[in-house]
């Protein structure tokens, strides 16, 4: 049985990292404390937790990154030490500080590393020196955006803007012109200033094609660090990472694989060492494809990594899988590693797709919503972490990831197929997913034949076809709708038109496919006929609700949402169904009354639910087609509102720090009667 290392830890952190620490300390018999917002009061996380305590409002501010409130917890509950997770607080130099002050263990690498390794100038340089390579560019601390721009022209483009702080990918911006700069540079410093408080930038060479492989490290308080071996995380979208795996296809294919991992490794190692790193932390790495042995330094995580599970399901201590949760809680309590580079080896191949409250084929628009019904993959060498239940609302206040499919096979083609198995099992009501994109990219020949790079996504992603609602399905779904409200088929209560003798035909309208369809119906012996675009039909209602139709008896998991949503889901594909009802179409219809035809809608309407971080024009400014009028920020992205024709925008009061809903109206454009719009 595991000795009891500390009586009570906090985990500082929600979601599906939060119930993963909390289940590892329950198996090491320790008492865990969650802390929880106003939008998560009832989450997975508060309920697996022995205690559970409020620490603020539902933005991140007001709760996770409260250092005040999360200490405050700290000292309520009796914890002796804090997970900090990864995100939120975890690389938080004045967190780290604060729970020494509090004579509170913070389960993460001493305050020296945090600040040396969380400023990539600072990192970038100090390591350069101690022989780990690194990538040309320019990095000193608080460079204008002049300089920047002049240093640009001397390094050449395509160049990189990568903020100094914080990680993730987050404010990092691919420029491949001059011209485009500017701009980039704002966006870059907002998202940095806003995510981590810290909006300094600095400027590499891009490595056009490059491959991201990170290392996972462990060290001790008594001077003894090891690596576990090597992620591969070429797969990215915007620098965020889709689908990691471990090993590297790239090395365990290369005839000197085994002699760069021991380099690449040794480079990570003496990495951590040169800054007396204690924890579990990860250096990543630029690699060039063409030349594995040529590897580039570009930050170390002073924490642990969402991709850990990778590196726990092939990492092996004589035969048995490492726990990184509960090794980083031994070092923390000052307890050594126990063991050796030598010891640690490799077994087999695991692969982890990050499943996302987003819509891919629209520019994978942040989705939020209540969780109507949830049901994740289980089997041998099938692994999920996530938080998911039934009923939790998915908040835009938060990063949208939801959970982690994790599938470990003896060789990689047995771990691709079991995890595009488990995405198939996988079923999501209430949100759009990722889940068929994920599914599509594991399809790719390219990602088969582990022929990766950083770009990869973005090439592929032009001819990647997504699938839309079919005939059949919206039949289903209009079908479906009739069982849950037969009444409105009654003489005195239907909302259709109705006649004495033969049945009129009854109407049911869709918004689907981002379109308006509407099919009619006739009662038959069987069942109904409907016609849609001069197809028939044939439906029969069957008992417990469900109905075929042309005689085959639907199978996809559905759930209706509220009176006018039906969420459909089938092998990962995920999609709604809307039923407006007659008051909302004669809105639409009356709001279209003065639409010229081929005229863009002069309305600029925000996509999802968020909150404004700058406003570009102001009333009565002239703008041209495609100028940014308003940008939204959701689930840490920016979105820009662009204007959809020339002419004069009229912005009404908003402002930066409004909170704005979803299909809600930020801007409204006159057009130049001159100037046809698009």
């Amino acid at each position: 049985m595991t000795t009891k290392l500390f009586d009570t830890v906090l985990v500082a952190n929600r979601g599906e990292i939060a119930v993963r620490v909390i289940r590892t300390l329950r198996r090491m018999g320790i008492r865990s404390v969650a802390v929880y917002s106003d939008a998560d009061a009832r989450s997975l996380h508060v309920r697996e937790a022995d205690v559970a305590i409020h620490v603020g409002g539902s933005p991140a501010a007001e709760s996770y990154l409260n250092i005040g409130n999360v200490i405050a917890a700290c000292r309520a509950s009796g914890a002796q030490a804090v997970h900090p997770g990864y995100g939120f607080l975890s690389e938080n130099v004045e967190f780290a500080r604060a729970c020494k002050d509090a004579g509170i263990t913070f389960i993460g690498p001493g305050v020296d590393a945090l600040l040396l390794m969380g400023d990539k100038i600072r990192s970038k340089n100090h390591v350069s020196a101690h022989d780990v390579p690194v990538t040309p560019g320019i990095a000193e601390p608080e460079l204008s955006d002049e300089e920047l721009i002049d240093a640009a022209s001397e390094i050449g483009f395509p160049v990189l803007i990568k903020p100094s702080a914080g990680g993730g990918g987050k404010g990092m911006v691919a420029v491949n012109s001059a011209d485009k700069l500017p701009e980039a540079l704002a966006s870059a410093r907002r998202t940095a200033l806003s995510s981590f408080g810290d909006d300094t930038l600095f400027l590499e060479r891009l490595v056009c094609s490059p491959r991201h492989i990170e290392v996972q490290i462990l060290a001790d308080t008594q001077g003894n660090t090891v690596h576990l071996g090597e992620r591969e995380c070429s797969l990215q979208r915007r620098h965020q990472k889709v689908i990691e795996e471990a090993p590297s296809p790239l090395l365990a294919n290369h005839p000197e694989g085994a002699r760069i991992r021991e380099e690449i490794g040794a480079a990570a190692v003496a990495a951590a060492a040169s800054v007396n790193y204690v924890g579990a932390g990860t250096v990543e790495f630029l690699v060039s494809d063409e030349a594995p042995g040529e590897f580039f330094f570009m930050e170390m995580n002073t924490r642990l990594q969402v991709e850990h599970p990778v590196t726990e399901e092939v990492a092996r201590l004589d035969g048995e899988r490492i726990d990184l949760v509960e090794a980083q809680v031994r070092i923390a309590a000052g307890l050594p590693l126990g063991f050796t580079q030598e010891q640690v080896s490799l077994h087999g191949h695991a692969i982890e797709a990050r499943v996302y409250a987003e819509d891919p084929a629209h520019d994978f628009m942040p989705s939020t919503g209540r969780l109507l019904a949830v049901r994740e993959p289980a089997g041998d060498y099938v692994r999920v972490d996530s938080s998911l239940t039934t009923g939790l609302e998915i908040s835009p206040h938060y990063d949208p990831m939801l959970a982690k499919v994790i599938a470990w096979g003896a060789d990689r083609d047995a771990a691709l197929g079991r995890l595009d198995a488990a995405l198939g099992h996988t079923e999501i009501l209430g949100v759009l997913t990722n889940i068929e994109y994920l599914r599509l990219l594991l399809e790719d020949t390219d990602v088969r034949e582990g022929n990766l790079d950083t770009t990869l996504i973005e090439r592929k992603m032009p001819s990647m076809a997504f699938r839309a609602v079919t005939d059949t399905e919206m039949v289903f779904a209009a079908a479906l709708e009739m069982t849950r409200h037969p009444g409105r088929g009654g003489t005195w209560h239907a909302r259709d038109s109705w006649r004495t003798g033969t049945p009129a035909a009854l109407a049911t309208t869709l918004e689907v496919n981002d379109g308006i369809r509407t099919l009619s119906s006739v009662p038959t012996a069987a069942g109904r006929t409907f016609t849609m675009d001069g197809r028939d039909f044939d439906v029969a209602f069957l008992p417990g609700g469900s109905v075929a139709v042309d005689g085959i008896q639907q199978h996809p998991a559905t759930a209706f949402g509220d009176e006018s949503t039906l969420w459909l889901s089938h092998d990962g594909w995920v999609a709604s169904v809307r039923f407006p009802d007659r008051h909302e179409l004669l809105r639409r219809e009356l709001a279209n009354r003065d639409h010229v035809a081929g005229e863009a809608s002069p309305d600029v309407r925000s996509p999802m639910p968020g909150t404004v971080i700058a406003v570009g024009v102001s009333d009565g400014q002239w703008v041209e087609a495609g100028e940014i009028l308003v940008t939204i920020e959701a689930m840490k992205m920016e979105h820009p509102m662009r204007a959809p024709g020339t002419g004069t925008v009229q912005m009404g009061r908003l402002r930066v720090g409004d909170l704005v809903k979803a299909n809600q109206i930020v801007a409204t454009l006159t057009y130049d009667t001159e100037d046809e719009a698009p």
